[in-house]
């Protein structure tokens, strides 16, 4: 919403503002469909070489949730932990094979069945799971599981951020589209220099459009596009973090009420449930 919001109110200023001080808009109107094309084109097919089949299609994905609202919320965040809290406390009360069945078999579980949001993402559930399985089998100790847990984070964001650096790149690209689609224009005009001069003037003009246009979507729109996408990924990591610090707090030997509120602590504060809103929903899940 606030990405549509921003580009159109960019807009309104930025052509509202030449049109005010009696800028043509038809000469840019004019120029537009072929500049865009020139430099669009040579903007995806540069994209298309520059990345690996994988790449592209995470930054279609990522694209695409850019306009959609975070799934990240507090609710979210309170299903999470109350299901850290409800699978170590029954680990902790029946032991730790009495939620192997739990782990190996997470749809079928009635204790991950009572938490949809997180069951639904397997991502989430994978990662749990896999540890919780080390837990069980207890060939690990902590500090070996926490080494794990990094380096697969760390993958995590690797693979993450290849498509913020991919658009980043097609953002520090697309000025220099824009200087060539000028170029060309001005190629043209040169190749009618025995026209009118109002003619010449248009001609001149509409290849400027070129390079304003190329500035105009690498710092106007795909570089913000960007830095959404890159808030978002830092935002999926922080789940990832939620679920390493609960468990190895659990594997320290604290009580599962005091590990999960290692792990609300790791949360954003925008979307962290207080202390009382924590226990009041584990509370009411039992």
């Amino acid at each position: 919403m606030f990405l549509i919001i921003g580009f159109l109110f960019s807009m309104v200023c930025i052509f509202g503002v030449y049109i005010f001080h009696g800028g043509n808009i038809s000469v840019i109107l004019k120029a537009l469909p072929f500049e865009t094309i020139t430099i669009l084109g040579a903007a995806m097919g540069a994209f298309l070489m520059n990345n690996q089949m994988k790449v592209i299609k995470s930054t279609l994905a990522g694209v695409g949730a850019a306009f959609k609202g975070s799934k990240y919320t507090k609710a979210r965040y309170m299903e999470l932990l109350s299901l850290q809290f409800e699978i170590l406390q029954k680990a902790r009360k029946e032991g730790l094979m009495a939620i192997e069945q739990d782990v190996e078999n997470p749809e079928q579980s009635p204790v991950f069945k009572k938490y949809p949001t997180i069951a639904g993402d397997h991502h989430v559930v994978e990662f749990i799971t896999d540890y919780l399985r080390m837990m069980v089998s207890g060939n690990l100790n902590a500090h070996e599981i926490e080494s794990l847990m990094d380096a697969e984070i760390d993958t995590h964001h690797q693979e993450a951020h290849a498509p913020v650096a991919a658009i980043g790149r097609l953002a520090g690209g697309l000025p220099a589209f824009g200087i060539i689609a000028a170029v060309l224009g001005v190629v043209n005009t040169m190749g009618s220099v025995g026209q009118p001069p109002a003619i010449l003037g248009g001609m001149i003009g509409s290849a400027l459009v070129g390079t304003f246009l190329g500035i105009l979507l690498a710092y106007g729109v795909v570089e913000p596009l960007g830095g959404l996408m890159e808030q978002k990924m830092e935002e999926a990591g922080k789940e990832f973090q939620c679920v390493k610090t609960t468990l190895l707090a659990s594997m320290q030997g604290y009580a599962p009420s005091t590990a999960i509120e290692f792990g609300r602590k790791v949360l954003y504060s925008t979307e962290r449930p207080t202390f009382s809103e924590l226990e009041s929903h584990v509370k009411g899940q039992k």
